[in-house]
């Protein structure tokens, strides 16, 4: 049974939370601050966070830095539309992903089943997380350096795979620009995201049908990119 903390100011948002996890079979706990958050979480291990940015006493980016001092347990942030920059923070400093109120009951069990899912999987041996990407069609092989799409090998750059690789590694979760700059092209690259952008157009033009209506690669707008979770995964 995995243990999920539900954190938020209001308390109607907690309760309405908890009647949709409860019959997923969840052991469910509440706080309605940050710092009641950050308290329980260093008395129990949690499988999952359900983390609100707005609250009182310490807001929800703070108490994810201070959650991810001690604990690797996945937090989801609960966001309001106007929150980008704060979505940003969170995920910089170590939220999973987030997502944006109002939301309905199969998104935010999808998004709970991924993160637990992809938490899993780091904690599996290293030959498991080396294990092939594979969703829709398109496969890649990271030991290989392989990525096809319906059987056929498409070439990429060596800077377009590793792109593609580190989504692929983390599909399923929207990972922000900063964080694909920095893993990319080093902690001193230009921040702007003009060349993540040129090189997204370029995959795109490879691998997708379409690139305006993108099938694997998804853009969080002023946020980051999604890349369409791994078929392979499993709780």
């Amino acid at each position: 049974m995995y243990r999920i903390l539900i954190c938020d100011d209001q308390k109607d948002i907690v309760n309405a939370l908890k009647i949709y996890l409860t019959p997923e079979g969840y052991d469910l706990y509440e706080a309605y601050n940050g710092q009641e958050a950050v308290e329980l979480c260093r008395k129990i291990t949690m499988d999952l966070i359900l983390l609100d940015v707005m609250m009182p006493v310490m807001d929800g980016v703070t108490a994810t830095a201070k959650i991810r001092e001690f604990s690797n347990a996945p937090i989801i942030l609960l966001t309001a539309k106007s929150e980008t920059e704060d979505k940003v923070l969170g995920l910089n400093v170590g939220a999973d992903d987030y997502i944006t109120k109002p939301f309905g009951t199969f998104e935010l069990l999808a998004r709970i089943r991924t993160a637990i899912r992809h938490n899993n999987r780091l904690t599996d041996d290293t030959m498991n997380n080396n294990r092939p990407y594979s969703a829709g069609g398109l496969v890649i092989d990271f030991e290989k350096r392989i990525v096809s799409l319906e059987g056929e090998e498409i070439h990429f750059t060596r800077v377009e795979y590793k792109i593609v690789s580190l989504l692929a590694k983390n599909s399923g979760k929207v990972m922000t620009y900063d964080t694909l700059i920095n893993e990319v092209w080093g902690p001193y690259a230009d921040d702007n995201n003009r060349i993540l952008r040129v090189n997204m157009a370029n995959i795109r033009r490879k691998i997708e049908k379409n690139p305006g209506e993108p099938k694997y690669i998804f853009t969080e707008l002023g946020v980051g990119y999604r890349m369409l979770e791994d078929e392979t995964l499993s709780i």
